[in-house]
């Protein structure tokens, strides 16, 4: 079957297909994409190209739309309005008569676009997951004249927040935004919405936005959720409530964490901006352990189970001698140790830096200074300062121990980088999410987080991108690079290099019913 025999006028899903069309292209021996028609039926659950998949854990999950298609083609689709409204009305999209774009050959995005979680494979490969590709469609569900927005900020402070937190929900402190009064906000650092930690309830958080008029019958409605993984979380479980009491509301989420641990996408927005930062701080510590007798400068920088920051610093700097993150366990003493190597590095140059990612070294800091049991408002664990524990254990072993002078300087740059506004590429990147975010409300999608997967923005169904923490592989190409980049130590030992290659097995993403399936109808 053709696309022709579709009627554009029929009021459908777009996460929908004809399962004839599907059951036919499956029938060719050459390969083609599988159509997702722009025009295609309501996904009613009687259609086994889209599968029910159980909750992870003991939260309840909402129902994952998994489009097959041939050679184990698979499609992880986001839900859309008309799941739950199936009669919504959908409009041109008034961008088409937008003059700005009339040289665009295709502005609008191909219904079948899709992105594959995965690029680099073999010639026997199937073709894998995919997520479908952001941008503007030809057809919207709201009109845009009419549409009241709802923006919330959440966490922590991270460069282009301006380009909240929940409590805002229920506090009356709203800002009223306008063309005129977020002309320059991207210049400055912070947030002008205001943020906070923790204070999620989610019927709270629901009630308010109907009672503040985003979900009056004469208004559009759409929520736009900014944070980390525990925002994404709480932006979850707000979709849900909407879908349960079906109203016409769009959720979504835009991944902000400075320590760019955010799983399925390449880079949250502000951490080309905190490396950037970082390599002050560094240069610094640099000049003051340069500049003294057997100088040391102590960088601590941000990367609380991630380290990230502190691993492209320290490639960036190549001023960097010895870099710990969380994910690589290190010892201070005895043979192979960190203090071992600095009485070389000390000995053959007479300085040198070190760069810690503040989640680095927790297990090696005595019982009785850290607090294992105490979170913070959001449920992130409190660390202590890996910083000045690690600067006063040097000291103390190279002026107790070793009878050698030291000058040590601590530099913690955090709040620094934090507050600082966000560079030309953070500019850039945050414009783009804002803009595919936006084209997805209007296109009707809901429940997504908007990212880059491969260079590509796309639409994330929330539970992808919250089930688990992209982390640094300590076993992979870029950590060896830095190791040839600073001659530290690995620090490892063969016990350490096999659970971390099995914590890389554990966290790839499990097969679902129908991607193996698909995979094997993909093979005959």
């Amino acid at each position: 079957m053709h696309s022709e025999s579709c009627d554009p006028r029929e009021p459908q899903s777009p996460t929908g297909r004809r399962i004839l069309d599907f059951e036919f292209r499956n029938s060719l021996p050459r390969l083609r994409t599988p159509s997702l028609s722009s025009a295609a039926p309501d996904p009613s659950p009687r259609s086994p190209a889209l599968s029910s998949l159980p909750v992870m854990g003991s939260e309840a999950r909402s129902a994952v739309k998994i489009v097959k298609g041939e050679f184990g083609y698979v499609l992880e689709d986001v839900p859309h309005l008309t799941d739950y409204l199936p009669d919504l009305p959908a409009y041109p999209n008034p961008l088409q008569d937008n003059p700005a774009y009339s040289v665009v050959k295709q502005y609008f995005v191909d219904q079948d676009d899709t992105v594959p979680e995965k690029i680099v494979v073999q010639r026997d490969s199937p073709r894998g997951l995919h997520f479908r590709r952001a941008g503007p469609r030809q057809r919207v569900y709201f009109e845009s004249d009419d549409v009241h927005a709802c923006i919330v900020t959440c966490g922590g402070l991270c460069p282009g927040l301006n380009t909240g937190g929940y409590r805002g929900f229920y506090a009356r402190n709203t800002i009223q935004l306008t063309p005129k009064s977020v002309n320059d906000i991207h210049k400055r650092g912070g947030t002008v919405l205001g943020t906070s930690r923790g204070g999620h309830d989610t019927l709270k958080i629901v009630d308010n936005i109907q009672d503040r008029g985003i979900n009056q019958e004469s208004f559009a409605r759409q929520v736009y959720i900014i944070g980390g993984d525990g925002t994404q979380k709480g932006a979850a479980a707000i979709f849900e409530e909407i879908r349960r009491r079906r109203l016409k509301v769009s959720v979504a989420g835009i991944p902000k964490t400075i320590d760019n641990d955010i799983a399925v996408i390449d880079k949250s927005f502000g951490f080309d901006t905190a490396v950037e930062e970082a390599q002050r701080a560094i240069n610094a510590a640099h000049v003051e352990a340069g500049s003294v007798e057997n100088g040391i400068g102590v960088v601590k920088l941000m990367g609380r189970y991630s380290g990230f920051i502190a691993m492209y610093a320290t490639l960036a700097s190549r001023d960097v001698d010895c870099c710990l993150i969380p994910e690589s366990p290190f010892y201070l003493e005895g043979k192979g140790g960190l203090f071992e190597y600095m009485e070389k590095q000390l000995k053959e140059n007479g300085h040198m830096v070190i760069v810690v990612a503040e989640g680095a070294g927790q297990d090696l800091i005595a019982e009785s200074m850290r607090s294992m049991n105490h979170e913070d408002a959001s449920g992130n664990k409190l660390l202590l300062d890996v910083g000045l524990w690690l600067s006063q254990r040097i000291k103390n072993y190279f002026t107790s121990r070793q009878k050698m002078v030291i000058n040590l300087k601590y530099i913690d740059p955090t709040y620094m980088i934090r507050a600082i506004p966000s560079n030309a590429s953070d500019n850039v990147s945050c414009t783009l999410l804002a803009q595919c975010a936006v084209h997805g409300a209007m296109a009707g999608y809901t429940g997504f987080t908007v990212g880059l997967v491969n260079g590509r923005h796309t639409y994330i169904p929330f539970d992808r991108v919250t089930e688990t923490r992209n982390t640094v592989v300590i076993t992979d190409r870029m950590w060896a690079r830095l190791l040839s980049s600073t001659n530290q130590p690995s620090f490892l030992s063969s016990k350490d290099i096999e659970e971390a290659n099995m914590m890389v097995e554990e966290e790839q993403p499990k097969q679902t019913v129908d991607e193996e399936k698909s995979m094997e109808n993909g093979s005959t």
